[in-house]
């Protein structure tokens, strides 16, 4: 049976619950291998929410991913499926009641293991996330949430969370965010958006240079996770200009303006930056206070 590794038992997603699942882990390896026809080919990896195992059934290679039952899980599905490998990972399987995906496995040339974004230069991974947010941009179903509504909904939020929190900034930088965003809202398309988009969650492989995993699917504004894209990796950024030169390879690959880019970057980084302060964060408000200065000097 596999071993859960010690980091993943580590993270905050299990500070309050979940202890059952992960103790349960092994044995639900064990028995979906079985029901699957899958054998166990390597220690298990993770990331902050799901155990991903590598298998093999044949000569095909492919990896586990659970992650404790819940309703996304099926959303997750269907984002896969609507996709079905176009810029993300191949669904093989799925078992919606456990939670657990069978996927191909990616890497280069099938043999090395998979690396993500997150070890590439931040100016290059920035290039590959907006290059990305164009493939993803085909016709979305129309039963899909778009990115208008989620910011209409927030747009109307933010002021009293903001109150709420005790103005951490000028009423200006609210006033605004809450332009940028009724300016999103007007955006008028059916594109599909993948809502969960940064460096970490896009992997190298082979039939594709690069893949996404774990896409949360929307329809609307292709910038709408712009902002993430850049707070992952502003670390990386040493000033303003470096911000402000990031944002102009991202915009330039995503073909989209630098306006809406702006845009959508005040926006999202504003309505994170009040959510990690409701949250308890320390650096992340931090880190949106950097990307917001930047894009609006």
């Amino acid at each position: 049976m596999i071993l859960v590794p010690s980091t993943f038992r580590a993270m905050p997603r299990w500070w309050r619950d979940g202890t059952g699942w992960l103790d349960a882990l092994p044995q639900l390896v064990a028995d979906q291998c079985a029901r699957w026809h899958l054998t166990v080919t390597g220690e298990p990896a993770h990331g902050s929410n799901a155990l991903v195992v590598p298998v093999t059934r044949g000569d095909d290679r492919f990896v586990l991913r659970l992650t404790p039952p819940a309703p996304d899980v099926a959303d997750q599905v269907a984002a896969l499926r609507f996709w079905d490998g176009r810029g993300t990972v191949q669904l093989i399987q799925a078992d919606l009641r456990a939670g657990i995906m069978l996927l191909e496995r990616l890497g280069t040339a099938g043999v090395a293991p998979a690396g993500s974004l997150e070890r590439v230069p931040s100016g290059e991974a920035v290039a590959v996330l907006g290059w990305m947010m164009r493939r993803l941009a085909i016709p979305a179903p129309p039963q899909v949430p778009s990115t208008a509504g989620v910011v209409a909904r927030r747009v109307a939020a933010l002021p009293e969370e903001w109150r709420r929190l005790g103005r951490p900034f000028g009423a200006d930088l609210l006033d605004q965010a809450i332009a940028a965003g009724r300016r999103l809202v007007r955006i008028d398309s059916d594109l599909a958006v993948d809502a969960d988009l940064h460096s970490g969650q896009v992997l190298r492989a082979t039939r594709e240079p690069w893949l996404a995993v774990d896409p949360v699917l929307l329809r609307g504004d292709i910038a709408y996770d712009l902002a993430r894209v850049l707070w992952t990796r502003v670390d990386d950024m040493p000033d303003a200009d470096a911000i402000r030169d990031h944002l102009d390879i991202a915009v330039a690959a995503a073909e989209v303006t630098a306006a809406h880019g702006r845009d959508a970057i005040l926006f999202r980084t504003v309505d994170y930056w009040l959510w990690g302060l409701a949250a308890g964060l320390t650096e992340d408000p931090a880190r949106c206070r950097r990307l917001v200065d930047a894009v609006t000097l």
